[in-house]
């Protein structure tokens, strides 16, 4: 199937050029000028993946990213200026797949969308290893994961990752016990030939940790090695 793609933008200009860039490339667009105006469309009928500029009027894109958080996954991309690090770092930490400053090329605007979707085939359809379960339930201690159907659950209760998320928690459960570099972890999440630095990797396990202990405040599963990367302790 055609993967369907929203932009939200207040910048006519990109919005069209971005456009037209990813309708050649046989993706469906839907654009949205604002934050209020798409968010409804989002939760109601979500796209494959979203892109949001950060800064937008009436409500901007951390904004719109937090709300959409609250019922949806849907894979999100940021577009950012080039010196909006702060905001870089708190869109990662609150959810986001990815992030790309402006000016960009459409050619890495399109590397990168095309990285996430295959990232969410791949959760989505799981994958068998020796590690998991006959039923493709991943289980460690109280976490389980379901490979298949990309759930995720702690003493019983469900936990929402985003698609880099589950893939981060993934490796790291798969061998408990083992340090992951940070490197390796970007392997996992990141398969394609694309830059992501350390600070990424770093907001995403911190933003896994505070969803788990939403539900339980002790959870501690997920180890920092200073200097030397993350495990998973299984209990």
């Amino acid at each position: 199937m055609t993967a369907s793609i929203a932009l939200v933008d207040d910048d006519r200009n990109i919005l069209t050029s971005v456009s037209i860039a990813l309708q050649a490339e046989g993706f469906v667009t839907r654009v949205y000028s604002d934050g209020e105006t798409a968010l409804k469309a989002l939760i109601e009928n979500p796209p494959d993946l979203a892109i949001f500029d950060i800064k937008m009027p009436r409500m901007d894109g951390l904004e719109l990213l937090r709300r959409l958080r609250e019922k949806s996954t849907t894979p999100v991309i940021f577009l950012t200026s080039k010196d909006d690090e702060l905001d870089e770092a708190l869109g990662l930490a609150m959810g986001a797949d990815d992030y790309i400053s402006k000016p960009f090329s459409h050619r890495l605007l399109i590397a990168r969308i095309r990285a996430i979707l295959r990232r969410s085939e791949l959760a989505v359809a799981g994958t068998a290893g020796e590690e998991e379960t006959p039923g493709g339930t991943l289980v460690r201690g109280r976490l389980a994961m379901d490979t298949a159907r990309h759930r995720v659950t702690w003493n019983g209760a469900g936990v929402t990752l985003t698609v880099t998320e589950f893939l981060i928690l993934e490796t790291l459960a798969q061998r408990p016990g083992i340090v992951k570099t940070r490197n390796q972890l970007m392997d996992a999440a990141y398969h394609d030939d694309i830059y992501v630095d350390d600070r990424t990797i770093d907001s995403h396990i911190k933003r896994v940790r505070r969803k788990f202990r939403q539900i339980d405040p002790e959870f501690d599963a997920i180890e920092t090695l200073y200097g030397a990367g993350y495990r998973f302790s299984e209990e």
